[in-house]
């Protein structure tokens, strides 16, 4: 009976010794690939940046005087106001090296910058709105929710407190129109997302 149970295990060391070369191939070959892209990268020269989904803050759409004269509210309209005077891109889910293949490596500290005030546009977005829903504004809670989510957010809270003041006012109807912006997010949010407003609709 013994022999049979060695004859096995010596195939399962061969399978496992095979297995474990196999991957330490792939994983090599995995960063190849990403060194050489990049490379690649790195020497991109300068490209434009016309083609670029600038995001503007509409100020005049949003409550800016509402509890104006509170100090966390003021901070939050600093912030807003101070992001604003610089472009906004949301380059969530693209790779630094994506974006240097295709604007060029020169360009990377400008893009990344951009992509940092979209990063604080959203999340200091998403507190305004829950500030003023604590305080019982719930209209102004949403318009602010609405915005964010429009340039493609991936701060699940956003779509969370969206989704309770949707059925606050009994719309859940409305909790239909994000799943296309949901399902089209770049980001490893997109599935947490998907299941808030699938469970919102319950």
């Amino acid at each position: 009976m013994k022999f049979p149970f060695f004859a096995s295990f010596i195939v399962f060391i061969i399978w496992l010794t095979y297995e474990l070369a196999k991957h330490k191939r792939m994983d090599a070959e995995i960063e190849r690939a990403f060194w050489e892209k990049e490379r690649q990268a790195n020497n991109t020269r300068r490209q434009p940046l016309d083609d670029l989904e600038y995001i503007t803050i509409p100020f005049e759409q949003l409550p800016v005087d509402l509890l104006a004269d509170d100090e966390q509210v003021a901070d939050y309209l600093r912030t807003l106001k101070f992001i604003s005077e610089s472009p906004i891109v949301n380059f969530t889910g693209i790779t630094n090296t994506d974006l240097k293949l295709q604007y060029g490596a020169p360009n990377i500290d400008l893009l990344t910058r951009y992509d940092q005030n979209y990063t604080t546009l959203v999340r200091t977005l998403n507190q305004w709105a829950s500030y003023l829903y604590d305080k019982g504004f719930s209209k102004e809670a949403k318009g602010i929710l609405e915005f964010a989510i429009s340039t493609r957010s991936d701060v699940s809270g956003s779509y969370k407190l969206l989704c309770k003041i949707y059925n606050e006012e009994n719309t859940p109807d409305k909790i239909k129109e994000l799943y296309p912006i949901a399902e089209s997010l770049n980001s490893v949010m997109k599935n947490t997302i998907v299941r808030i407003l699938q469970e919102a609709e319950k």
